[in-house]
């Protein structure tokens, strides 16, 4: 790989880009493509972008064959990350449910007595307000926001400050009333009823969830949904 490939390409990937490298298999010559447009190397034909923007919304590299001519597509997307807000049980249950998944898990919760290294081991946890640690943590268009703890004076900072960022999901605990009551709190806080369809409550997928294993099940389902949905909508 040529020198001002590799620096374009490790900048992209610290600005938390989408990414992928085309290598042209009959001669080595290679294209990066960031956010879906050519950024250096050989010019790429639309057929060939067009799997390359495939391969990266599918966030999995493959071998792309074009008349005569094979293409390897490596895939550099940022991680998947969730942010739990509220060190709570259902949070016990979803934090190694959704690590398996591949989800890079913070957890914020100023309550010192709930987000302990004992109830979460090997968690990035975060004693600060949620709306103080939020744009520390940069959210980005790879990130689930997920909130939990049935308190205002904690989630809805939390909403609020998701909802100023690209996160692909934000979604928040509570009934149908406790939801309604939230999202009228909300509106008081200017923002506007486009801005709070962005958030999933009840949160989960409707499965009749009752235990807190049950519940952590339908949040992470939910967030895969709109994840591959919106991998979808992006590819169509």
């Amino acid at each position: 790989m040529k020198i001002k490939l590799l620096k374009t390409l490790n900048k992209a990937r610290l600005e938390k880009s989408q990414i992928a490298l085309i290598t042209n298999i009959n001669d080595g010559l290679q294209t990066l493509i960031i956010d879906g447009e050519i950024a250096d190397g050989e010019k790429s034909n639309s057929e060939l972008l067009k799997k390359a923007t495939a391969a990266v919304e599918s966030d999995r590299s493959k071998i792309a064959i074009i008349g005569d001519k094979k293409y390897f597509i490596h895939v550099f997307n940022p991680p998947k990350r969730m942010i739990i807000v509220g060190a709570v049980h259902i949070a016990q249950s979803l934090v190694p449910m959704a690590t398996i998944a591949g989800f890079d898990i913070t957890i914020i919760d100023p309550r010192g007595a709930f987000a302990t290294v004992e109830r979460f081991p090997g968690v990035m946890l975060c004693d600060e307000w949620p709306d103080e640690a939020m744009p520390k943590l940069n959210p980005d268009h790879r990130t689930a926001i997920v909130t939990l703890t049935h308190d205002p004076k904690i989630d809805d900072p939390a909403l609020i400050a998701a909802l100023r960022t690209n996160a692909f999901y934000i979604g928040s605990l509570g009934s149908r009333k406790t939801h309604a009551l939230r999202l009228q709190r909300l509106r008081q806080e200017s923002l506007k009823d486009t801005d709070l369809e962005r958030i999933h409550g009840p949160i989960g997928l409707n499965i009749g969830a009752i235990s807190q294993a049950e519940i952590a099940i339908s949040i992470l389902g939910q967030i895969t949904e709109v994840l591959h949905r919106s991998r979808k909508d992006n590819s169509a």
